[in-house]
């Protein structure tokens, strides 16, 4: 054979077999028609898939509706718009300005080579006090964390009133109560995924929700909804869970309002608007409701225990055996009560407060939380945010996982310290480790937060494969025990050991425990 052709076959085969190693799953088709993405780095993007009709017009507070087909090859190239809410929330988390009622749209990253790998799946579910929060922030651009061989999807959901608002005539309407529209959007998303995600290289039957802050308070309620039972099969909640009584009126550390209670703040808000029914309602504009809220996170609208995707106080229901049973992985950061409390805080003030505020339990909280000092009482206020608002509920949840359930439970304490936030681990601080991205306004990652990145979101995608975080070459994190009590501890020398805020929990516990007894005897 002459050695030009004997080089021409070689390069040949070299060419197939090097096109078979690159290639990537680029066009897909899905519910309502075909799409084409984008390949990077070893990993497919396809970004703003609608998975719902847009929820504009009369399918304003309605749970999501049935995709819209399209016609030819649309390109999911670009995010969609954020859902509704206050323009300085997106610039805050640095995502593309830009908002509209119509955002129901999800994005997909997969380093599949093909449509039959069948990798385990990671959907998102971010943060935003329930006011706000979008697919789009730089932090949760899934390509370094689906590198590690898992597809991720990040799902939007409309937020504030858009999302949450509930209302006597739109509880009649759906004739299931009403107020959940968010979590109904969640839940279509995860339907979506169950329907197409084999498409991409994932495997609908092993799909993980994980997300953070009212993401984790969101994976918690979906971790009791029938609603969405059977589609997914593992959670991970980062500060966030929903264990607490439900909030008849002001009891602290309460969020998850009964139906009548938000049906009367929704009515409320109507008559703020100026408008008289829900039909006036969905004819105003999208920019005339968010602008009666102002900006920030105002505006008190949050899930609502329905009887239909949230069925009744979540602790109650875990107690009965009522709950999507799968293994969890859950945590809280050390410091995530700084960015929450108030400033000004005084010994005398914070007792005064406690006293107010969390009925008999009251000494038992002072007890544990130090206020000699005006410094001890401002560092105790913040302590009381961390611990009654996210890390009481993730210990609840561990241990009623752990009595009630047939799958194990794991709770890790997050106290990476960095140049910028010296005394502990700020709120939402893990996300950007998990997601092996960082902000660029914290400055070049240092060699200690590559490490902790690559640790931390070993353990996610190895909890998203089989249920369990270990494996080779990582800290043995054991599941938890109601004896023993073991956390992972992510510090300077991360390794399995007592929560630090335990004494605390168990305050809490106490108040938590008056606080139900107290709605039972209403």
């Amino acid at each position: 054979m002459h050695n030009w052709l004997c080089n021409a076959i070689i390069a040949t085969a070299l060419g197939v077999a090097s096109a078979a190693l690159f290639a990537q799953v680029l066009n897909v088709d899905v519910t309502g028609g075909k799409v084409q993405g984008s390949a990077a780095d070893g990993v497919s993007a396809f970004l703003g898939i609608p998975f719902a009709a847009p929820p504009i017009g009369d399918n304003r507070w309605r749970e999501p509706q049935a995709i819209q087909p399209w016609e030819g090859v649309r390109k999911a190239d670009a995010f969609a718009p954020s859902c509704m809410q206050a323009a300085n929330m997106i610039a805050m988390m640095g995502a593309p300005p830009g908002m509209s009622e119509d955002c129901l749209y999800l994005n997909v990253w997969t380093p599949a080579k093909a449509a039959s790998e069948r990798l385990p799946v990671m959907v998102w579910i971010y943060g935003g006090a329930f006011s706000a929060g979008m697919t789009s922030s730089p932090t949760y651009v899934g390509t370094r964390l689906a590198q590690q061989g898992v597809v991720l999807v990040s799902v939007a959901y409309r937020v504030g009133p858009f999302g949450f608002l509930a209302h006597p005539d739109l509880s009649r309407e759906s004739g299931h109560g009403s107020g959940n529209y968010g979590l109904l959007d969640q839940i279509a998303g995860l339907k979506w995924v169950r329907d197409n995600i084999a498409a991409f290289g994932g495997d609908p039957g092993n799909v993980t929700i994980f997300g953070e802050s009212a993401g984790g308070i969101a994976v918690s309620m979906l971790a009791a909804s029938p609603q969405a039972r059977g589609l997914y099969h593992k959670a991970i909640s980062e500060s966030g869970s929903s264990f607490a009584p439900l909030r008849h009126g002001n009891e602290a550390s309460t969020n998850v309002p009964p139906l009548a209670v938000a049906e009367k703040t929704g009515a409320e808000f109507l008559e703020k608007l100026g408008v008289k029914d829900i039909a006036a309602g969905r004819a105003l504009s999208a920019e005339q409701i968010q602008g009666a809220l102002g900006p920030g996170l105002g505006g008190g609208f949050w899930p609502v225990a329905d009887s239909h995707v949230i069925l009744d106080d979540q602790y109650l229901l875990y107690e009965s055996g009522q709950f999507n049973d799968t293994p969890i992985l859950v945590g809280t950061n050390s410091d995530e009560g700084a960015l929450f409390a108030r400033p000004g805080v005084t010994a005398a003030s914070f007792a005064e407060q406690i006293r107010a505020g969390y009925g008999e339990a009251a000494e038992t909280i002072l007890a544990a939380f130090p206020h000699t000092s005006d410094a001890e009482a401002a560092e105790s206020s913040q302590d009381i945010f961390r611990d009654g608002v996210f890390a009481w509920g993730t210990w609840a949840w561990a241990r009623l996982q752990t009595e009630q359930g047939k799958h194990k439970a794991f709770i890790y304490y997050f106290d990476h310290r960095t140049p910028q936030s010296p005394n502990g681990a700020n709120h939402a601080a893990e996300i950007g480790y998990v997601f092996r991205t960082f902000d660029a306004r914290g400055g070049a990652p240092r060699p200690e937060d590559l490490k902790m990145s690559d640790l931390i979101s070993s353990y996610w995608v190895n909890f998203a494969r089989i249920g369990d975080p270990n494996g080779a070459g990582l800290p043995v994190w054991p599941a938890f025990d109601a004896k023993e009590q073991q956390a992972m501890i992510f510090d300077a020398n991360p390794g399995a050991r007592s929560l630090p805020n335990l004494d605390k929990l168990r305050a809490f516990d106490e108040y938590f425990t008056w606080l139900r007894a107290e709605a039972k005897s209403r």
